[in-house]
């Protein structure tokens, strides 16, 4: 343990005692020279209390063990298990570090550091303290799931996978590893192998699944452009949560996906009723209602969203109103300046190209789609437009 850490238990060792601040424990007694059962007694009602969420008199108790015996690995473990529930992860490494200093293997200790560093997004320390417990208790699934869930943040897809498969060898049905698999697959857009295991899911728990594995069925047909089986379980997830953002985000996408921009737009609002300012919610009611025709709720959904902060998508849209209104200057000129912001967005320069050409400035407009290709990029519709214009 570094100095600042040791100095803070040093200070609070000496506080307590001078100010009587141990309070409980103090009752019991103050003498260094404890006795082994004070300490087996002092190590037991800690632990209750961090049981009960009492985590300030737990440590009162822990501390007292410290003055006894300087690294008593019950206290060392308690205190750090304290400071881990306090959301203190860095404070919570020093004392499981000092326990594994001097009781190297401590599982207590080696699981707590592990997760610490998971909580720290530390990911590679996290699986390196794991697999140090692991050569101490190799089938504990619970260490094994946490050892595949920190692979899989790390983008270890083979290892990742390979710890999964290994938990589900040991329990066939181990929720974790099933919903992990599912994550995994659906991080690396393996979307159909991602809804294997989260379909085996509802087959395990059927009425009683997590309402997240219906928002995660449905999340994966809609990357699938399956839009109508995903609405089947965005709406289930919806009769169990009529608020569940994710079950109304992905109706909303559903039916924008479906070219149904009435019935999407109706789930954007019910998303505002409860989050008013979310900017990317409203600039996707404003394209609903542009693509309904609607022109004026378009543009106050837009502005509300640039009111909350810039965004080059509210931007974008009321260049496409002003556009479908016959006011090039005005679209021709907005989208001048995204392209400055955002050179290499093919959609910026297709919506700039059709004002050139609804202009009657066909040469214009060829131009601005060969701008974007001579830096480079290259997309279908793009040479698909072009190829229609020069013929």
């Amino acid at each position: 343990m570094n100095n600042e850490v040791e100095t803070m238990i040093g200070e609070t060792l000496e506080n307590s005692f001078q100010a009587g601040s141990i309070g409980l424990v103090e009752a019991e007694s103050r003498s260094v020279g404890s006795s082994r059962q004070d300490i087996s007694d002092w190590s037991k009602r800690g632990y209750q209390l961090l049981k009960e969420n009492r985590v300030g008199e737990a440590e009162e108790y822990f501390y007292n063990i410290l003055a006894a015996d300087e690294f008593n690995n019950y206290a060392l473990v308690g205190l750090g298990d304290a400071a881990r529930k306090r959301g203190a992860h860095r404070e919570a490494v020093h004392f499981y570090a000092r326990c594994l200093e001097h009781h190297p293997g401590n599982n207590y200790a080696l699981f707590g550091l592990a997760d610490c560093y998971k909580s720290l997004n530390q990911f590679h320390r996290a699986i390196e303290i794991w697999e140090q417990y692991l050569c101490h208790d190799d089938s504990n699934v619970t260490v094994l799931t946490r050892v595949a869930d920190a692979y899989r943040k790390i983008r270890d897809f083979k290892h990742s996978k390979e710890v999964y498969l290994r938990v589900i060898g040991m329990e066939e049905n181990n929720h974790y590893a099933i919903i992990g698999l599912g994550h995994l697959h659906y991080d690396f857009r393996e979307y159909r192998d991602a809804l294997f295991y989260w379909e085996k899911m509802i087959e395990l728990d059927r009425e009683n699944v997590d309402i997240r594995v219906l928002t995660s069925i449905g999340n994966c047909h809609r990357r699938l452009k399956t839009f109508e089986e995903g609405i089947t379980f965005f709406e289930k997830a919806l009769s169990r949560d009529p608020g569940n953002f994710y079950a109304l985000f992905g109706l909303a996408d559903c039916y924008r996906g479906l070219n149904q921009p009435e019935k999407s737009v109706a789930f954007w609002n019910r998303i505002l009723d409860r989050d008013p300012r979310n900017k990317v919610i409203l600039t996707r009611a404003g394209d609903a209602y542009r693509s309904m025709g609607d022109y004026p709720k378009a543009v106050e959904y837009f502005r509300r969203a640039l009111n909350v902060e810039y965004d080059p998508y509210a931007v974008l849209g009321l260049a496409v109103v002003a556009k479908s209104q016959n006011r090039y200057g005005e679209a021709i000129e907005s989208l001048r300046s995204l392209i400055r912001q955002d050179p290499r967005n093919y959609r910026l320069y297709m919506e700039l190209s059709d004002c050139w050409y609804r202009k009657g400035d066909k040469k214009t407009a060829i131009e601005t789609l060969g701008e974007f290709q001579k830096l480079g990029g290259r997309h279908a519709k793009v040479a698909e437009l072009l190829d229609r214009y020069r013929n």
